[in-house]
């Protein structure tokens, strides 16, 4: 059954990144346009992102409830050395779901109220999968070193440094190409369509700048990530199928295959996930000491473990159907 938890988490994490992203990046590119294009952004992104705002932030709870309840230890370590970008992770989440609310549903539209809510809207959209990549770098950078003795080697080191800074950015950056790759199917006419194009280009040019820029800060951290990346068969799969969807994105883009392009974009950022992670799988943390923490070896006890397992399979056969379900309707309402 530890492997079923395991998967779940591995599903939440990147349903998260996936839906979670696109949502963010909305706010992201809105941000980035220019301000006479802003209102026909907007608007196109909001039908992007409409099926699955109320739904999104589900993936992250189940995420932190497995590890809550399945993997104690691992929780309370995370909580404890990456309690700052938690908390601000979580802070911009709720400014922006805020701002996003009372930005399109404040009875009065156009005092300064709106600004200010616009601005919340986009930089906590920025700032948010900004955090999310430091606390997803701080845990395989074996920055977190449990016998630091000041506040500042144990808090903040922890997770601020160069890498983690340019996993930041990456994240935003896939967060933004998301947005704008999943936008092109809500497009209602041609210059919409050539405007949201230009942008996804745009992103896709952005998200292999800053890849490189992780690699680079990777290698003067003496964090060996290209090993990690190539050294078995695995990881070079995985790279070249995620390189393979830029092109192929490309070409279905051009012709007009707007869903098979949200696929591919769907499928590139689990491959990026996979060939990121799986050399040092299933040790989740890794820490300066050169120890770790594994999700087989610091596991709750085996029956709690097999009433987690349960709870999620049950749990999906609820969730998963009404969530497509909600997905469908939205489709045919645009219709």
């Amino acid at each position: 059954m530890i492997y079923v938890v395991i998967g779940f988490l591995w599903l939440s994490i990147c349903l998260y990144l996936i839906l979670g992203g696109a949502d963010f990046g909305a706010g992201i590119v809105e941000l980035m346009t220019k301000k006479k294009q802003r209102k026909f952004t907007e608007k196109i992104l909001y039908d992007s992102i409409a099926p699955i705002w109320e739904a999104n932030h589900m993936w992250l709870i189940i995420a932190i409830v497995i590890l809550f309840v399945g993997f104690p230890v691992i929780y309370t370590t995370m909580s404890t050395y990456l309690h700052i970008p938690l908390v601000l992770m979580l802070l911009g989440i709720i400014a922006r779901g805020t701002a996003f609310t009372f930005r399109h549903y404040d009875a009065v539209k156009d005092d300064n109220w709106q600004i200010i809510y616009t601005q919340i809207f986009y930089y906590a959209s920025l700032l948010t999968p900004f955090f999310l990549g430091l606390i997803a770098a701080a845990t395989i950078s074996q920055s977190i070193n449990p016998d630091a003795t000041t506040f500042i080697d144990l808090y903040i080191f922890s997770w601020l440094n160069e890498f983690g800074v340019a996993v930041g950015f990456f994240t935003v950056s896939i967060c933004a190409y998301l947005a704008s790759i999943f936008s092109l199917r809500e497009t209602r006419d041609k210059l919409d369509l050539s405007m949201m194009i230009k942008k996804s280009k745009q992103t896709m040019i952005f998200v292999v700048i800053t890849g490189i820029m992780v690699f680079v800060t990777a290698h003067f951290s003496g964090i060996p990530l290209l090993r990690w990346v190539f050294s078995k068969p695995l990881g070079i799969s995985a790279t070249l199928l995620a390189t393979l969807c830029l092109g192929l994105i490309l070409k279905a883009i051009s012709s007009r295959k707007l869903l098979f392009v949200r696929a591919l974009a769907g499928f590139q950022v689990i491959m990026i996930l996979v060939a990121a992670t799986y050399q040092h799988n299933p040790n989740i943390i890794l820490f300066a000491n050169e120890q770790h923490l594994s999700l087989l070896e610091h596991v709750a006890a085996p029956k709690t473990i097999d009433a987690l397992g349960w709870a999620l399979i049950l749990g999906s056969v609820f969730i998963l159907p009404f969530l497509f379900y909600l997905m469908f309707s939205f489709s045919r309402q645009r219709k």
